[in-house]
């Protein structure tokens, strides 16, 4: 049987668990690295009204603990589920019991609330409504029926990077124009299209009887993975004033991801695909940047 974490018995050990822990912690996190830090971190470093490079590595530490908030209290929701598909996780995998990760995932609110309050109230302000909306997607079960879950994922998506991009910006206390409105698209954008990330999961979520979109409606689900891709592509070209070669690319990309949920459907080929998603997703969080580069 795997050992759980203890505290250290001895000085000597200090270090080796100290490491188990910190592994632990970033296991917690492995797998929305690509869906989570890297799109949001592109997004806040595009949409910072006063872009402060140093504080890359500050924002997103502040966006990684908020992320493990969220994946330490989704994962103690439906242990079982990663049972099957995610056995590399810390529950499934023996790191950490369910008693110790549910100690863990409410003693990450405070500290969120406390990292946050170090920089500004209006980032503490993201901190609570992203811990908010967790408790709601997660112990109040809304996660489980898919319009709500999406509504649910576009919200926290928006308070995951207002408090990023005020925390990479020299004024945490002010959010432009230009990164409001940015905060809205890609929030509705994720709203309208994250339903990509299930049809990989599809087993897990049926066994524990999670309605998502390709379980309710498997056939028609694909088509809203390529519709929206094509639409947002096109909406976003317009809005961000994008040159012909960088719309070409962007549009080329929604068509080929779109392309593989349609034609590719095995959920080897779907785990793909969403690599392709969150390439889109990257891409189309970096264009207001290239809107204040060239345009403003």
């Amino acid at each position: 049987m795997a050992k759980y974490l203890a505290l250290p018995t001895s000085f000597e050990h200090a270090f080796t668990t100290v490491g188990k822990w910190v592994y632990t912690l970033f296991l917690f996190t492995k797998s929305d690295i690509k869906t989570t830090i890297i799109p949001v971190s592109f997004f806040a470093l595009a949409a910072s009204p006063n872009l402060n490079f140093g504080s890359t590595p500050e924002a997103v530490i502040w966006l990684w603990i908020h992320l493990l908030q969220f994946n330490v209290s989704n994962q103690t929701m439906d242990p079982e589920e990663d049972e099957l598909n995610k056995r590399d996780r810390p529950l499934p995998s023996g790191r950490i019991s369910l008693k110790s990760a549910r100690a863990l995932r409410w003693a990450l609110v405070p500290l969120c609330f406390m990292v946050s309050i170090l920089y500004s109230l209006e980032v503490l302000y993201a901190s609570i409504a992203m811990v908010a909306s967790t408790i709601v997607y997660n112990e109040l079960g809304a996660h489980n029926q898919w319009l709500i879950r999406n509504l649910l994922n576009g919200f926290g998506v928006a308070s995951f990077e207002a408090g990023t991009t005020l925390v990479t910006s020299s004024n945490r206390h002010y959010l432009d124009s230009t990164a409001i409105i940015s905060i809205g698209l890609s929030s509705f954008l994720f709203a309208t299209t994250i339903q990509a990330q299930d049809f990989k999961d599809i087993d897990g979520d049926a066994m524990i009887g999670r309605k998502t979109l390709p379980i309710v409606y498997p056939k028609f689900a694909r088509y809203t993975v390529i519709v929206p891709l094509l639409l947002w592509s096109a909406s976003l070209w317009y809005i961000w004033k994008l040159d012909a070669f960088l719309a070409s690319a962007f549009l080329g990309l929604a068509a080929y991801t779109g392309y593989r949920y349609l034609a590719l459907t095995t959920v080897k080929q779907d785990r793909v695909s969403y690599y392709w998603y969150n390439l889109w997703l990257s891409m189309a969080n970096a264009l207001p940047g290239y809107y204040r580069y060239i345009h403003q």
